[in-house]
C-alpha cells in the first residue's frame, strides 16, 4: 500500500505510485514546493499555483479579499494586460480557471504537454505581479456583487450558504467564501493590496502539475517565472506550516432559519456537524453517504423520489475542513409536501443508524466508489488536484490502490455507529421557499 509522508523539513521525494506514475517533490530553499505526477503517454498537462489562504483566513478590514484577489489576478501585471493573459491560453487551445476556498486558493490551467512551459510562465507572473489596478478593482467590484447577486438568485445556493452559517454558527468557516454585498462594497483596495503582500509569497506557494511533465523541467521554469517577477528565491525560508487537522469546539449553531421566497420550490435542508476533513472515519463517511443519498440506488432517492415522486433532487453530503465540518441531507420539493419530505429524510436516516446497512449496500456503495475513483483519476486535473490537497492539508499522498484498500476495509458496523453519532448531534434546518417556520415545529 503506497501512503508515502511529505515532511515540510524533506527537500527531495520521489516515488511511483500505483499505474506507474512518478510522484516527485521539491522543496526550494526559498519554501516554495514543487509537485509533480509524470503520467506515461499523457499529452496534456494541469498545472496549479496555490496558497493555503481561503475565505476562513479574513480579519477586520479584509473581509471579500481573497474572492477579490482571485478575479484580480487575471486583470493584468507588469507584463501582461488581461487581453494579454486571455490570449495566452486561448492561442494553445488551453484553459485557465481560478478558485478560491474557504482554507485555500488555486489559480490553474490545462493545456498541451508542448505549453506548459507558457501555462507556468502565464500563471506565474499573475500569481506574483499582480497591479491591482485601482481601476480595475473598482471595476471588479461591480462584477463580484453581480456574481453574488446571480448566487442569490439561485434558492439552492442561498440555502446551502444558510446552512453552513446555522450550523457553524460565528466561527470562519461559516462565512461564505465570496464575501457578502457588504463586506465586498466595504473593502478597499489598499486591504486587498495588504491580504495579496501578507499570503502570496515564496514560502506559502505550492506548484502542481500533473500529466505529460518532466519535474526537473517544471522546477527550472517556476525557478524562472518567479525570478522573472523580481522574487527572491535566495533568502531561505521555511515553508508555511499545515493547518492542525484537529477537531474545533464549534458551539452549536441555530436550530432553524427559514428564508422566505416567492417561488415554487421548496429547498430544505437539514444536518449538524460533520467529519472533519482528515477524521479517520471518513472512509466510512463516503459509503455512509453513499448509501443513504449519493445517487440513483441510494435510501433518499428511491424512497422520496422513485416510490413517491416528492422531490425531483434529494441527497446527502459532507463538507469537511481542517478543524470543522457540516454534515447534511437536502431536497427539493413543493412547499405543501415540506413537512412529509423532511419527516421522511430524517426516518430514512433513523433506520440506516437503527438497522444499519445491509451486505449487499455495502459491497455496491464500495464498488460505487472504487470506480469513480478509477475514472476520476483519469483526469491530469484531478491528479494535479490530489497533490495540492497532499501539500496544504495534511502531508501524506494515498496513491489509488492505497484508498481503495481503506474504502475496502470500512464494516457495516462502522457505518452504523457513525450513523448513531452523527443522529445524536444538535440538528440545524434550513430551508429557502414559500414556506412557514410552523413546517417544521415536530422536528424541534
Amino acid at each position: 500500500m503506497n501512503v508515502i509522508s511529505f515532511p515540510l523539513d524533506q527537500n527531495e521525494l520521489e516515488f511511483t505510485a500505483s499505474g506507474g506514475t512518478t510522484v516527485r517533490r521539491s522543496v526550494l530553499p526559498s519554501g516554495v514546493r514543487v509537485l509533480t505526477e509524470t503520467v506515461p503517454g499523457a499529452q496534456s498537462a494541469s498545472v496549479s499555483f496555490s496558497v493555503a489562504v481561503g475565505s476562513r483566513d479574513e480579519t477586520n478590514g479584509h473581509f471579500g479579499s481573497t474572492h477579490f484577489l482571485e478575479h484580480l489576478l487575471f486583470k493584468g501585471t507588469k507584463r501582461r494586460s488581461a487581453l494579454d493573459i486571455a490570449i495566452a491560453f486561448d492561442s494553445v487551445g488551453g484553459s485557465s480557471n481560478a478558485s478560491t476556498g474557504k482554507e485555500h486558493t488555486s489559480y490553474y490551467a490545462r493545456v498541451q504537454d508542448k505549453a506548459l512551459p507558457l501555462a507556468i510562465d502565464v500563471i506565474g507572473d499573475m500569481l506574483t505581479s499582480s497591479l491591482i489596478d485601482p481601476v480595475e478593482f473598482e471595476n471588479e467590484r461591480t462584477v463580484i456583487l453581480e456574481e453574488l447577486a446571480m448566487n442569490d438568485d439561485d434558492p439552492q445556493d442561498v440555502a446551502h450558504e444558510a446552512f453552513a452559517s446555522a450550523v457553524l454558527g460565528t466561527h470562519e468557516l461559516g462565512r461564505p467564501i465570496g464575501g457578502t454585498e457588504a463586506t465586498i462594497n466595504a473593502v478597499t483596495r489598499d486591504a486587498v493590496w495588504e491580504h495579496y503582500q501578507a499570503n502570496y509569497r515564496p514560502q506559502d506557494l505550492v506548484v502542481a502539475a500533473a500529466g505529460g511533465v518532466d519535474h526537473d523541467q517544471v522546477v527550472r521554469l517556476v525557478e524562472q517565472s518567479l525570478l522573472d517577477a523580481g522574487w527572491r528565491l535566495d533568502l531561505a525560508a521555511a515553508p508555511r506550516p499545515r493547518r492542525a487537522q484537529v477537531a474545533a469546539q464549534i458551539p452549536a449553531g441555530r436550530k432553524l432559519q427559514v428564508i422566505n421566497r416567492p417561488i415554487q420550490q421548496a429547498n430544505v435542508l437539514v444536518g449538524c456537524q460533520g467529519l472533519i476533513g482528515q477524521d479517520e472515519r471518513r472512509y466510512a463517511m463516503a459509503i455512509l453517504n453513499t448509501i443513504l443519498g449519493g445517487g440513483m440506488s441510494s435510501r433518499l432517492f428511491q424512497e422520496i423520489r422513485e416510490k413517491r415522486g416528492l422531490a425531483y433532487s434529494v441527497y446527502s453530503f459532507n463538507q469537511g475542513y481542517s478543524d470543522g465540518a457540516y454534515f447534511g441531507l437536502y431536497a427539493g420539493c413543493s412547499p405543501a409536501k415540506t413537512t412529509e419530505v423532511t419527516r421522511l429524510m430524517l426516518e430514512e436516516f433513523a433506520k440506516l443508524a437503527q438497522d444499519g446497512v445491509t451486505a449487499a449496500e455495502l459491497e455496491l456503495a464500495k464498488g460505487n466508489i472504487n470506480g469513480g475513483m478509477a475514472l476520476k483519476f483519469e483526469s491530469t486535473q484531478a491528479r494535479m488536484s490530489r497533490l495540492v490537497g497532499t501539500e496544504l492539508i495534511n502531508g501524506e499522498f494515498y496513491d489509488l490502490d492505497a484508498t481503495i484498500e481503506q474504502f475496502n476495509a470500512v464494516s457495516a458496523e462502522d457505518v452504523r455507529e457513525l450513523a448513531v453519532d452523527l443522529l445524536g448531534r444538535h440538528r440545524s434546518i434550513v430551508a429557502v421557499g414559500d414556506i412557514a417556520e410552523t413546517h417544521f415545529d415536530e422536528f424541534l
